[in-house]
């Protein structure tokens, strides 16, 4: 069993940034994020905002519109090699920003994305792709991932269970995402959130779905918006040049493993939300794992983690539950069973987190799950989460006895692989 690596130092880097500003306004609800667009454009007439229509995607063709507070400056079809989001993103979305920012210097831009792209992806394309042989953040510095979430319709979003393609809205034909899926995704990513209007259920209902987003994504800077009535200057001080867009911080899945916040423990009921989280060094037994999948989320709007089987040992699992689903899915190795020579081609911070919660029997391996529902029982679920891990006698008999369990999971995490696999009963990610 490998020793506790090294933790490692950190590159100091300076804030200096004179590159014009962009930011990324992202919505499953368009009226509401098309209202905080128009509000920035409405607080600086030289803001230019970008847009594409995606309805024709699958045939090929995508419209752009580019606008400023002053009126459209540019609307046209723009026909694809390929009809889907990543060609979108790769062949106009970047180039059209890269143009912009050379026809328009000085001025910052808004990109507001189409209601099913999520803004993860925007991020990837941003950091890979290269126009004109450079990177994209070359000419503009990503300022900040907003998201715009309706009050109206939040709550009824995130307890879905349709797909994108059931409602007709898919991004390309093998788009099986589900629609509380995307919404979580747009939620988890931001580094803003920005709660629009007024559930149609009251003030208690608002507040409700505020103290929701703040438990989903407390790493974020969250927002409340009365759409009624709209400072257009005081939302364009809390949205723009905020800074606070870091591009080194991990996917939702992977914060955990890398020593980030991945959710709050509340299990004390605030408007009816409560938030738990699970944590534990000992593995879970496979098959009381199993049979409880179904009762630990079914009160649950959102649950997401990684954990350990006994009977697999080697595998870091992922655990992502939104929109009546849960997807499980091999997230690589526990640096506890790799070389020590592999380490150096492990995440520098996922090294250092390790480093400092490092058990000498069990190494970097533990259960690290967030529970987030409405009036449920936390104390509840943590005995029935505890009661899935080994015995003290089970403990005993070793690994190499743990290795040897009946597993429903087999063949569902291999490792190598960074997809999600459905468990039973589960969609797919």
């Amino acid at each position: 069993m490998s020793s506790s690596p090294q933790a490692p130092t950190r590159a100091v880097t300076s804030d200096a940034d004179t590159r014009p500003s962009l930011t990324v306004l992202s919505g499953f609800w368009p009226a509401a994020t098309f209202a905080v667009a128009r509000t920035l454009l409405a607080a600086d007439t030289s803001l230019l905002l970008v847009r594409h229509d995606l309805t024709g995607i699958r045939d090929g063709v995508v419209r752009r519109v580019v606008r400023t507070g002053g009126g459209i400056i540019e609307d046209e079809q723009v026909a694809l090699r390929h009809g889907c989001v990543s060609c979108t993103l790769r062949e106009d979305v970047l180039p059209t920003l890269v143009r912009l920012s050379r026809s328009h210097p000085g001025r910052d831009q808004v990109l507001m994305l189409p209601e099913v792209v999520e803004p993860e992806a925007v991020a990837a394309a941003c950091a890979h792709c290269l126009v004109d042989g450079v990177p994209i953040t070359n000419l503009l510095r990503v300022d900040s991932y907003v998201t715009v979430l309706d009050a109206e319709h939040l709550l009824d979003g995130l307890a879905s269970t349709d797909d994108l393609a059931t409602l007709g809205i898919q991004a390309a034909d093998d788009d099986h995402r589900a629609l509380a899926d995307v919404i979580v995704r747009q939620i988890e990513y931001a580094d803003t959130l920005v709660l629009w209007g007024q559930s149609r259920e009251g003030a208690f209902d608002t507040s409700r779905l505020a103290v929701l987003l703040h438990r989903m994504a407390p790493w974020a800077t969250h927002i409340r918006v009365d759409g009624d009535l709209v400072d257009a200057d005081t939302l364009t001080r809390q949205l723009r040049h905020t800074h606070r867009h870091r591009p080194e911080t991990p996917g939702v899945l992977a914060r955990g493993l890398q020593g980030y916040t991945l959710g709050a423990h509340e299990p004390e009921s605030d408007c009816g939300v409560v938030s738990a989280v699970f944590r534990a060094r000992r593995p879970f037994h496979p098959q009381r794992l199993h049979d409880v999948l179904e009762d630990v989320n079914a009160e649950m709007i959102r649950s997401r983690g990684h954990l350990w089987l006994a009977s697999q040992p080697d595998t870091v699992i992922a655990w992502d539950f939104a929109g009546g689903g849960l997807a499980m899915g091999s997230l690589g190795h526990w640096l506890v069973s790799l070389p020590d020579d592999h380490w150096e081609h492990v995440e520098v911070q996922r090294r250092l987190a390790a480093a400092l919660d490092w058990d000498p029997y069990y190494g970097d391996r533990h259960q690290h799950l967030v529970f987030i529902g409405l009036d449920t029982d936390p104390a509840e679920l943590h005995r029935t989460l505890s009661g899935c891990l080994l015995t003290d006698a089970e403990l005993a008999d070793g690994e190499q006895t743990w290795r040897t369990y009946p597993d429903p999971f087999t063949g569902c995490f291999p490792l190598g692989t960074a997809e999600l696999t459905d468990t039973e009963g589960a969609r797919p990610a």
